[in-house]
């Protein structure tokens, strides 16, 4: 790919890179985070309430840095427990740009928590809410001389309604989460070509972690995420985290994609990742991507940070550090 495009070209080949690939096209696919392990709300409304206190989060992406059009996403958070931490609730809003497709919605969660031991907690859950699409289409360039396709000769815009599940299963020390957070296969018939139909489409969510003391003052917190969207291949991140003196977290990721078979991945970042608790109720995050797929030259690296800050200190109900 020549680095002589404009920004309207590599948005036409993002949406093509993005869009195409069987006969029913699955747009609009979830947002990627490395530091899903920080932010999991925007995974799985089950774990709303689960920190037992007013927890807010706030996450911005900017992947591929240097390659016009690409994903850049915010997101922010803010749940917390009610009814004696039976009851989790909690507010997801975000905005999502890539090339000409731009994307604003806000979800709804409430989690439904039930004591299965001493320390464990099994949370059942539930979103709702909507997401404003916008496809400016009359900005991409479909030739040099800018003559019009009609494919491109008006723009789109949709308010796309959802709901979502999921199960969390937490402790001090460990975590199991399942959850399709999009449950609604919301039609873009303008997409349409041909055979080619386009909707969105359905993406589930396997996370797991614990966390293990090393020593006094060491601990390791490994945890892996597993994606499957409907259509497309089978993601894998594997992370591993480590503790100093329960303020300083140093660890790294690896992104792998399945392909064509369950024996083929390829690799597509590997990642650093730095969390401080700066104090007992703030804290921050960042993690450096390096593109290790075919981007890996003209995009070589993603960044992405993380702030979250949570209440009710007062009543000693803030752990510290809290690891999930």
């Amino acid at each position: 790919m020549s680095n002589q495009f404009s920004t309207n070209h590599w948005a036409a080949v993002l949406l093509l890179i993005l869009g195409i690939g069987s006969s029913q096209v699955r747009a609009q696919q979830d947002k990627m985070f490395s530091q899903y392990m920080f932010n999991m709300m925007a995974l799985n409304p089950a774990y709303a309430g689960s920190r037992d206190v007013l927890s807010m989060s706030a996450l911005y992406r900017n992947q591929w840095t240097g390659l016009p059009g690409a994903p850049q996403t915010g997101t922010f958070t803010i749940d917390m427990p009610l009814n004696n931490e039976r009851v989790g609730v909690g507010l997801q809003l975000y905005g999502d740009k890539i090339g000409e497709i731009e994307e604003a919605g806000g979800f709804a969660s409430y989690a439904f928590r039930i004591k299965v031991g001493t320390k464990t907690t099994l949370a059942l859950g539930v979103q709702a809410g909507a997401s404003s699409y916008q496809n400016n289409l009359t900005n991409v360039k479909t030739s040099p001389d800018n003559q019009l396709d009609p494919a491109f000769a008006s723009n789109i815009s949709k308010i796309l309604p959802n709901f979502g599940t999921g199960i969390y299963l937490s402790n001090d020390r460990v975590y199991l989460g399942l959850s399709v957070p999009r449950l609604i296969k919301n039609k873009l018939s303008e997409y349409n070509v041909g055979d080619y139909r386009s909707v969105q489409a359905r993406q589930a969510y396997l996370a797991a972690g614990f966390v293990v003391g090393l020593s006094p003052g060491i601990k390791m917190k490994p945890s892996f995420l597993v994606k499957y969207a409907e259509g497309a291949p089978l993601g894998f991140d594997g992370n591993i985290n480590f503790w100093f003196a329960d303020r300083i977290s140093l660890g790294a990721s690896i992104r792998r994609n399945q392909f064509s078979n369950w024996a083929k991945y390829t690799t597509d970042a590997v990642v650093g990742l730095l969390e401080i608790q700066l104090t007992d109720q703030f804290r921050f995050g960042y993690a450096y991507d390096y593109t290790m797929n075919g981007l890996q030259s003209v995009a070589p690296s993603s960044h992405e940070i993380m702030i979250r800050y949570e209440f009710g200190f007062g009543k000693n109900r803030v752990l510290t550090p809290r690891y999930f």
